[in-house]
This record gives structure tokens, C-alpha cells and sequence, in this order.
């Protein structure tokens, strides 16, 4: 039962992908009027860059697939709703507007929500592209 490796550094033309920031340093960026917009019930964007990290904003209603960041730690912060951040060890953590939660390089996680959550993600610039999908097996001990 070994790991899918979905890895997101391939572009439709095969080159690496990155993901430009939606806004330049030296700009005022109204975080609840950016999630206001999105009216998918997943988009996860990189909001602003900062040095080698970005903050990346995520809007979700449902689940998001079990996954790691070989590199890089993944720190959350919540913004509106409720976030569960499920562990492959079984253990779940229940975040409410206001508290942060670092999940440390390496550790098979999934994101997931009942109802709409809006939440800050602060990671290495290269954490997404470095992303590695788990197999649903592997990850729903």
C-alpha cells in the first residue's frame, strides 16, 4: 500500500508549474472580500508572497485529499467557519475562526468541512508544487 505520487510541478506544456501571487507586495488585499468572491466550493489560491513563504487563502466546503509537503511546514490559520484537519494516525483536530495549527513536513494530512470555512494557509512557496496525493488506502487507516 504504498503512496500515489500526483506531484503538481508539470504544466499542460510539461514545464514546472508555479503559481504567481494574485497580488504584488506594496498592495492592501481585503481578505473577506477575496473569499466573498468565490462561490466554488473549493478554490485555493496564493494571496501574497514573503521572502521564500506565501500565505495562500482557501475557500472549501467538503474534503480535500489526503496529502503531504515532503519540504515544507503547512501552518493554518481560520478565518470563518469550522476546519477539520484529519492525521493518517486517526487523530483529528477541530479549528474554529481565530486558531492556528501547524502540521509539520511530511505528515499525511486532509482538510475537510461540513459547511463553508474560510482559512489563511502560511507554507514555502514550493509546498504545492512539492505536494504528494496519498493513495485512498494508504490514508484511510
Amino acid at each position: 500500500m504504498g503512496m500515489t505520487d500526483y506531484r503538481t510541478n508539470q504544466n499542460d506544456q510539461g514545464g514546472t508549474h508555479s503559481e504567481d501571487a494574485a497580488f504584488p507586495g506594496l498592495t492592501v488585499v481585503n481578505l473577506k472580500q477575496q473569499a466573498d468572491s468565490v462561490d466554488q466550493t473549493y478554490k485555493n489560491f496564493v494571496v501574497v508572497n514573503i521572502n521564500n513563504h506565501c500565505v495562500r487563502l482557501a475557500v472549501m466546503q467538503g474534503e480535500f485529499r489526503w496529502h503531504q509537503h515532503p519540504r515544507s511546514d503547512e501552518c493554518f490559520l481560520v478565518v470563518e467557519g469550522d476546519l477539520e484537519i484529519d492525521l493518517a494516525d486517526g487523530r483529528t483536530f477541530r479549528l474554529k475562526p481565530g486558531e492556528v495549527f501547524t502540521i509539520p513536513a511530511g505528515v499525511i494530512h486532509r482538510t475537510r468541512s461540513h459547511a463553508r470555512a474560510v482559512n489563511l494557509c502560511f507554507e514555502d512557496r514550493n509546498a504545492y508544487t512539492d505536494v504528494v496525493f496519498e493513495d485512498s488506502e494508504r490514508a484511510s487507516k
